[in-house]
């Protein structure tokens, strides 16, 4: 493991959660790119933009969606 302290966890959590999401959507908005031959690089722009913006989201985001989550749910 890359032995990241536990305090940390959040922005971890937030730098895979946001990579993965993005990866999926960035491959479903490149599809029609597959006819052409050029969806591994539209993919691949897609998804640097995307994850780039949606990081921040992500990391600052998550606190209050848990904070919400926890108030809609109950033990």
């Amino acid at each position: 493991m890359l032995g990241i302290p536990r305090r940390y966890s959040h922005f971890v959590f937030g730098v895979i959660q946001s990579g993965l999401t993005s990866a999926i959507a960035a491959a479903i908005a490149s599809l029609p790119f597959s006819a052409t031959g050029s969806f591994t690089v539209h993919w691949l722009q897609a998804w640097l933009v995307s994850w780039l913006l949606m990081l921040p989201v992500v990391i600052f985001a998550a606190p209050a969606i848990r904070r919400l989550a926890h108030a809609v749910t109950r033990e």
